[in-house]
């Protein structure tokens, strides 16, 4: 939509609100936020090759800023954001350069029914035929522009009806994403549930998708013709119950047949299963998570090979989201394609006063992840992912058939962690950290003749406390490997003054192959609502990753400003 357009639409928009406040008396209050992360880069010709720096560093200045604003009353509420990414922070891609309002909405509430027109985020279950969001670390926004109805008919029943256009950077994709959702408190309905504290929920979900655009597709190389479909439909049901304890999630998803460049233009439909279930009581809790997902790629535009393409759906990957830096420097991406994941999760605390707690108790969590191709048997013969005329060849058959319960002969990740998290004393707290790491990083990189790489990652965090507003922070932190750029030693102190200061210097250092040191300083101040950051130092190459899902970063040296403020 034109600028000019989008302006006028918001400008009447919170116009209108002003006006009925004036003349109604109802309470209208504003609500936002102002993010701001800058980049001035400088040459570093030990990580950034000259080439590289003068295509990526055109700027002396790279930003990504953004300015939500939102007014809230009883009835009706709106909202817009302006984005200025002119001159994106590296890594992003070139198509997600602009500047202005590419997200607006109004939402009009009216007893137990809402009406939203213009852009929002939503999801259906756990996500795996529908979930727009946004990740700006990420610099994924892939919300749907059109109409939204939030109804509750009765009680315990929760209906959502939706359609739009999904948002691609600037643009949005000619196809129509339409779909709805309804969930059943049954525990609201069943009296014998609802007395013996038993919640249990249903839900089931549709999606739709309606795309002209590139509805076939033709190469004379290979002398054949693809008629694509029109409309695909994806199809979601699960069961929520949760008894004292104990919590249980049990969802299953399924896609009509939808060729995409993801799948090599296959006719095979999709589906996913996914099963979770908890227990959480003082001082334990376990979680053990299963999924297995085929073919389900789910996308707005079937011929995109972006970065970050215009999916519909969300596959939750079963890893944990790691904060050490070291720890991340291999982080999985879920595999769209096809995977088995496993995922187990358990905490105890060691009481106080015992042998195992000492005098202030001891938090002791593992986790485990442990995910895998599943069983494929390709209709051609010699199949290589990496190899295009094997992968043409794939065009127009159902790719591969698959046993549901047997697995593939590929580890695609896998990992053991364990924390320990013990007060020593009054002023000082340890965190101890071991990982044991095995990835396939070709399969995640989707590049032919990189290897397997295994890791052990040791860490120690210590938190001392010098006085009642300073407190001192440090990190030492080991990963150790045979593949890939060798072993990695990394430092870090942070000194927090209460409360407003924080200052941080921090390094990586590979002992590996490269012996580069990738060296940071920081000092933040807040101030009520306000945050801001000054730093310098050297940014390694490589991926940052939220959910399981990942993009590239290249290596950077630099000043850095970010701000932040929240009203």
């Amino acid at each position: 939509m034109d600028k000019r357009l989008s302006f006028f639409l918001i400008l009447l928009t919170f116009s209108l609100l002003s006006v009925a406040q004036k003349k109604s008396d109802i309470p209208v209050s504003l609500h936002g936020s102002i993010q701001s992360d800058i980049l001035f880069p400088q040459k570093d010709s030990v990580i950034i090759p000259s080439d590289q720096y003068e295509k990526l560093y055109k700027q002396t200045a790279l930003t990504n800023t953004y300015v939500d604003l939102n007014l809230l009353s009883e009835y009706v509420e709106a909202g817009t954001r302006f984005e200025f990414l002119k001159y994106p922070l590296p890594g992003f891609d070139a198509d997600f350069a602009g500047w202005g309002f590419p997200f607006f909405y109004v939402t009009g509430k009216y007893k137990k029914s809402k009406l939203t027109l213009g852009d929002f985020y939503d999801q259906f279950g756990s996500g795996l035929i529908f979930r727009t969001y946004e990740d700006r670390s990420l610099g994924i926004d892939n919300s749907l522009r059109g109409a939204r109805l939030l109804l509750e008919p009765y009680k315990g029943m929760h209906i959502k009806f939706l359609g739009g256009r999904q948002r691609r950077y600037w643009a949005h994709n000619k196809s129509l994403v339409w779909g709805g959702d309804m969930e059943l408190n049954l525990d609201q309905w069943i009296k014998a549930l609802n007395q013996s504290n038993t919640f249990l929920t249903i839900g089931g979900s549709f999606v739709g998708k309606h795309e002209n655009a590139g509805d076939s597709i033709t190469d004379p190389t290979y002398q054949y013709y693809l008629n694509l479909p029109v409309n695909v439909g994806a199809y979601d049901f699960r069961a929520n119950l949760q008894k004292g304890n104990y919590t249980f999630l049990i969802e299953y998803a399924g896609k009509v047949n939808d060729p995409s460049h993801d799948n090599k233009y296959i006719y095979k439909n999709g589906n996913a299963l996914l099963f979770s279930g908890s227990y959480a009581k003082s001082g334990l809790s376990a979680l053990l998570q299963a999924k297995r997902s085929d073919n389900m790629s789910f996308q707005s535009k079937r011929t995109e090979d972006a970065i970050l393409p215009s999916y519909i759906n969300w596959l939750p990957a079963f890893t944990t989201q790691q904060t050490y830096a070291l720890a991340t420097l291999y982080p999985y991406a879920t595999q769209p394609d096809g995977e088995w994941a496993f995922q187990g999760v358990f905490s105890y605390l060691f009481k106080p006063k015992t042998d195992l707690g000492g005098k202030y108790g001891t938090l002791v969590k593992l986790n485990v992840s442990h995910i895998r191709s599943i069983d494929k048997q390709y209709v051609v013969a010699d199949y290589n992912p990496y190899n295009e005329n094997t992968a043409f060849l794939l065009r127009g058959t159902d790719g591969y058939t698959s046993s549901f319960f047997k697995f593939g002969k590929k580890l695609y990740y896998q990992d053991i962690n364990l924390l320990i998290d013990k007060k020593i004393s009054n002023d000082f707290k340890l965190n101890l950290m071991y990982l044991n790491q095995t990835i396939d990083w070709g399969v995640v990189r989707n590049e032919a003749g990189i290897g397997v790489v295994k890791t052990n990652i040791f860490v120690a965090e210590g938190k001392y406390k010098l006085s009642k507003k300073t407190t001192l922070r440090s990190e030492i932190q080991y990963l150790n490997t045979r593949q890939d750029e060798g072993d990695w030693v990394a430092g870090l102190l942070e000194l927090s003054v209460l409360p407003s200061f924080m200052f941080t210097v921090s390094d990586m250092y590979n002992a590996g192959e490269t012996k580069i040191h990738y060296y940071k300083a920081l000092v933040s101040y807040t101030y009520r609502a306000n945050f801001i950051q000054f730093g310098y130092g050297r940014t390694r190459a490589g991926q940052d990753c939220s959910g399981g899902v990942c993009r590239d970063i290249p290596a950077s040296r630099g000043f850095t400003l970010s701000y932040n403020y929240n009203f």
